[in-house]
């Protein structure tokens, strides 16, 4: 669970900004987004396969 520290005198669009980038890097929307839907394995190693090939063309 991320959590962040309101200071004192910070506005709380502040901290609520720095909460969306902690959630960001830490790559919860993403695994949010990926968890919504069911998946099939197999429609999961299709996928995984297509991202390695365009990364490996670069």
């Amino acid at each position: 669970m991320s959590k962040v520290e309101v200071g004192p005198n910070e506005p709380l669009e502040k901290a609520l900004r720095r909460f969306k980038k902690k959630i960001e890097r830490e790559g919860i929307l993403k695994t949010l987004k990926a968890r919504k839907h069911y998946e099939k394995p197999s429609e999961i190693k299709r996928r995984k396969v297509r991202s390695a090939k365009s990364r490996k063309r670069f």
